[in-house]
């Protein structure tokens, strides 16, 4: 598999649209086998994107510009201090986009553990995620933010961005919630992979706040940084999450999806 970046301006950022042109360019080129397997790796400019499934309610509120997109998934947010990567690789068909999201999991656990950071998988969540402690245990962690009575999961109308910092999904550290490091969100277009991750290394988490990430009200975000309670680059990182990458990708025996009532 082919490691590389397109479009870097003075900044060493990457628009986005620059970034979604060119990963068009390369599936195009993947599909027709002119290139191997190949996976974009970068930084964005700041930009919020919206993946098909994302509702109305969960757009910044004072109207800032999102990008739709044609990714699975729901609003995310993209920028300076986040390791953003798009694997463009050939499956074989029908394709196990699953198994495809699962390789990626497996790939950022390893490069978390390299840091010595704990992640795992959250059940119906896609993504790596720092579990968080037993909500019996919540309210008596050091300097924590405790919330007594959580209405996020009784009100079906409560705004958490309208409502204070102790709902901010980047406070989900200090509430001891579970909190996502990692989101995932994948096209798979003629049997070629698009889009991918996005690895929180060192950003200023508060863009998240704006939004309601992933669509998901009930956890937060965290980053290696804060987990670490050290300052972690993205050039630290990018090796390491390449490395891995590559183990997992190219190892892998990819296989079809197995179709139910298929005959063999």
């Amino acid at each position: 598999m082919g490691f590389g970046a397109e479009g870097a301006d003075g900044t060493g950022y990457v628009d986005y649209q620059v970034a979604w042109d060119e990963q068009r360019r390369v599936h195009a080129a993947r599909f027709a086998d002119e290139i191997p397997d190949t996976c974009l790796l970068l930084e964005h400019h700041p930009v919020y994107t919206a993946g098909r499934r994302t509702d109305p309610s969960e757009r910044p509120l004072d109207g800032t510009p999102v990008i739709d997109v044609d990714r699975g998934g729901k609003i995310t947010w993209h920028g300076p201090g986040q390791l953003v990567g798009y694997p463009i690789q050939k499956l074989p068909r029908p394709v196990d986009v699953v198994a495809h999201v699962r390789r990626l999991e497996d790939a950022l656990i390893r490069t978390c553990a390299e840091f010595g950071v704990e992640t795992s998988r959250v059940e119906g969540r896609s993504g790596v995620w720092v579990l968080g402690d037993p909500v019996e245990q919540r309210a008596a962690a050091l300097g924590g933010l405790s919330l007594d009575l959580d209405p996020r999961l009784t009100d079906e109308e409560f705004d958490p961005r309208l409502n204070g910092p102790e709902y901010a999904p980047s406070n989900a550290g200090q509430r001891r919630e579970d909190r996502k490091l990692a989101a995932i969100g994948i096209r798979v277009a003629k049997g070629v992979t698009m889009h991918g991750f996005s690895l929180n290394v060192n950003p200023d988490n508060v863009w998240f706040d704006r939004i309601i990430p992933c669509g998901i009200r009930d956890a937060g975000v965290t980053s290696l940084a804060n987990e670490l309670g050290r300052d972690v680059t993205v050039r630290e990182v990018l090796p390491v999450v390449e490395r891995h990458l590559r183990d997992v990708l190219e190892g892998a025996e990819l296989r079809a999806r197995v179709v139910e009532g298929a005959s063999a």
